[in-house]
Formats: C-alpha cells, sequence, structure tokens
C-alpha cells in the first residue's frame, strides 16, 4: 500500500491558548515495499505525522461534524489536506478505519510498557481476537506461535509465562509480535531500539530485516539515531518544525551534513569520517553504511592514497 499525503496540517488544542501547530502543510510519498526512516528534532512533527497513518490521529475532514471551512473574501479557498494509504481515503469520514487499522501496525517507543496480560500467550493474541473474531482456536494458536517465533522467542517457553517476568529485550520482542500477529501490510515503529545497548539494537533492526517483505510490505521508523537511519534505511524524511524538508536516500541526505547540523540534527559516524578525510584531500564515494564506507576506504588505500 502506498502512503499518499498532501497539505497535511495538524494544530493540537486549536482554539485554544494552547494551540501548537505540529505539522505544517506536509506533502510526502512513501511507496510499498520501502524502509523507510524520518528523523527530525523533539517537536518537529515526525510522530504527529505516522499517527494520522492509522487514524490514531484523524483529518478534521473525517469528522463527523466537519464543515468545509469557505473562503474569505478576497483569498483563495484553504487546500484541504489528502492522505491516502492504499485504498483507504483517510479524509472520507466513511473509511474504514477498523479495517486500516488491521493493515497499519503502530509500535510506539518502549512498547514493552504496554503488555497488560496474564500470559504472553494471551498478549500476543489480543489484537488478532479483536481484528478476527470469528477465528478458531486451532487457527488462533497457529498464527500467535508463528508471530511469537518470527520475532525470536521461544513459543514452548514463554508462552505461559507471564510477560512481566521476561527480560527487557524478550519484553520488546513479544510487544511486537502483539503488532505483527494481523500480518500488517504497513509497519510503523517509534525509536524501534530505543534504550537498548549496541548488541540489542543490532538484533530488533536484524528482526525488522526479517519482517520486512516476508510480514510486511513497508517498515517505517521514526528515529534520532543517525547510523541506525545510515544502516537500515532506503530513504529518510526530514521534518523540522512541522514542515517536511526533504525525503532522500542517505547517501543524498548525509551530504548535507551543515545543513541538518542547522537543524539540530547530528550525522552518523561515517558521515564524519567522511568529512575529516575530505579536510586531508580524500573524496570517499560511499552510501554511509559501514561496509560501503570501509570498502571506499580500501579502495582509496589501493590506489595508494
Amino acid at each position: 500500500m502506498t502512503i499518499l499525503a498532501e497539505h497535511l496540517s495538524y494544530v493540537y488544542n486549536e482554539g485554544s491558548p494552547f494551540a501548537a501547530k505540529a505539522l505544517d502543510d506536509v506533502s510526502l510519498t512513501i511507496e510499498e515495499g520501502e524502509f523507510f526512516g524520518i528523523i527530525g528534532h523533539t517537536g518537529s512533527g515526525k510522530s504527529t505525522f505516522v499517527k494520522h497513518l492509522n487514524g490514531l490521529i484523524r483529518l478534521p475532514s473525517s469528522q463527523k461534524h466537519y464543515r468545509r471551512p469557505k473562503a474569505k473574501k478576497g483569498r483563495p479557498a484553504p487546500v484541504e489536506p489528502v492522505l491516502k494509504v492504499g485504498e483507504y481515503d483517510l479524509s472520507d469520514r466513511n473509511a474504514d478505519f477498523y479495517g486500516l487499522r488491521r493493515r497499519v501496525g503502530m509500535v510506539f517507543q518502549y512498547p514493552e510498557a504496554q503488555l497488560f496480560a496474564e500470559t504472553v500467550f494471551d498478549d500476543v493474541a489480543f489484537g488478532l481476537k479483536n481484528f478476527e473474531k470469528k477465528k478458531n482456536d486451532a487457527d488462533l494458536e497457529e498464527a500467535v506461535k508463528a508471530a511469537i517465533e518470527v520475532v525470536g522467542l521461544d513459543y514452548a517457553a514463554v508462552k505461559d509465562a507471564s510477560p512481566f517476568d521476561l527480560s527487557g529485550g524478550q519484553k520488546r520482542r513479544a510487544a511486537i509480535a502483539g503488532v505483527i500477529v494481523t500480518h500488517p501490510e504497513i509497519l510503523v515503529l517509534d525509536e524501534p531500539a530505543a534504550g537498548l545497548d549496541p548488541l540489542g539494537k543490532r538484533e530488533i533492526m536484524d528482526l525488522l530485516h526479517r519482517l520486512h517483505g516476508d510480514w510486511c510490505k513497508t517498515v517505517i521508523i521514526v528515529s534520532h539515531d543517525m547510523d541506525e537511519i545510515a544502516e537500515n534505511c532506503t530513504r529518510v524524511a526530514v521534518f523540522s518544525e512541522g514542515k517536511l524538508v526533504c525525503a532522500l536516500p542517505p547517501k543524498e541526505l548525509f551530504l548535507k551534513a551543515e545543513e541538518l547540523k542547522a537543524l539540530g540534527l547530528d550525522i552518523p559516524l561515517t558521515a564524519k569520517l567522511r568529512l575529516a578525510l575530505k579536510e586531508r584531500g580524500i573524496d570517499l564515494d560511499c552510501d554511509f553504511t559501514v561496509d560501503s564506507f570501509v570498502r571506499a576506504v580500501l579502495a582509496k588505500r589501493g590506489e595508494g592514497q
């Protein structure tokens, strides 16, 4: 499912003294099959944007009592925002938001905090039972078992255990299993590796790549970790002050080091090393993954530089 957003704006507490514009005329397309990254400083609008994708935040036009604003004298009519996720038109009040949420899975930051059931099985099964109320017990167990195992947990060992007795990494995997058990076509994760050590981060990103394609056609991650973005994403959107600054492949994006720093963002370690080498007259052509950077360095060494 392709995601198409045009002229998307959102104001928290609109009409009150505490009103704050979170999105300002954002237009962005995310193609089916991408491993897409979203970056931006705190308050840039990135989390507000992804909450629109499964209707957690709804467009004004989808609200029951919405009335289209009239053009003021001497001014053009206000531009109506567009948000489509596959065949779902989220600007339509009659859109099937229930069906949308089955196909767009959302994993929030520190998802292990959302575990609640008495057993891991019940926690993972909860969403599937909600979306497929007529699913028989055998099919339910098969789906839950597959979800638990694909995230790297031993089904027999954890299915009857309390989710609160799991280790931190196991809890996060169980929470992800509870989202992917419905086989969403789009999986959105807000800071999926937050709070994990380097090994834990690598394991979670490896898991997301296993899920990408087989379980979920499109993966979208919101992250502040530029090394994580460079290593994993095919394209990256940059948000700042509620606006979309650009959407580029990492190879193009991280060449804009000064622009990113001006937005309060960091750059990957490979980009920093490339800049340091460039100051010494060595210009590397790489995509800012570690493997690409090392190959570029070895190639230059082979040239005698």
